[in-house]
């Protein structure tokens, strides 16, 4: 698996590039706000320090082969506006799990559709996946919204599934299959 390939994938208003400790401050800035780790995953990053060690937890990820990840870079202002994410292969199975994380301030301006679109893309045309899949935290409409805009089906839910901040939330199921194309 290239992943400069991954590095390399663009849209009309976004491109991605390689993650790295340089651009720590800027990941930094949506990887510490609460309302934005809230829902993906990841632990709040209380310091600089803490984000540079998660970057480069990431890279060796990346370079064994298990994840792919990219900064995502708005192309109209060069800033680093997010990070999108492909895990969980499964080999035998032939499929993946995607994620994805923005700045709460580029929410709902279609990075997100566009980003979803990219890594689908590759998975399919590139890596040859018969099958791409994500899970959601019920309360996060925005992020289910974005499968759904880019044909991803509500396959199931796991009841209480999620627990943050002392609240059980549901997972939701989305999954996408290759269309053949003839």
């Amino acid at each position: 698996m290239d992943i400069r390939l991954f590095h390399s994938l663009e849209s009309e208003n976004i491109y991605f590039k390689s993650l790295s400790t340089n651009d720590a401050q800027e990941i930094h800035n949506y990887a510490s706000d609460e309302e934005v780790s809230r829902f993906i995953g990841w632990s709040l990053m209380n310091t600089l320090n803490e984000t540079s060690e998660y970057i480069e937890t990431m890279v060796k990820r990346e370079v064994a082969g298990t994840h792919l990840y990219a900064s995502i870079v708005r192309k109209l202002t060069q800033e680093i506006i997010g990070t999108a994410m492909i895990f969980n292969f499964d080999k035998e199975a032939n499929q993946a799990e995607i994620g994805y994380v923005f700045h709460r301030d580029h929410w709902g301006k279609g990075y997100g559709t566009e980003c979803v679109a990219l890594m689908s893309d590759f998975a399919f045309e590139t890596l040859h996946l018969h099958k791409l899949h994500a899970s959601v935290v019920d309360a996060n409409r925005g992020s289910a919204r974005i499968l759904e805009k880019n044909g991803y089906v509500l396959e199931g839910e796991l009841k209480d599934h999620y627990y943050i901040e002392e609240k059980y939330y549901n997972a939701l199921l989305y999954g996408k299959i290759q269309t053949k194309k003839d």
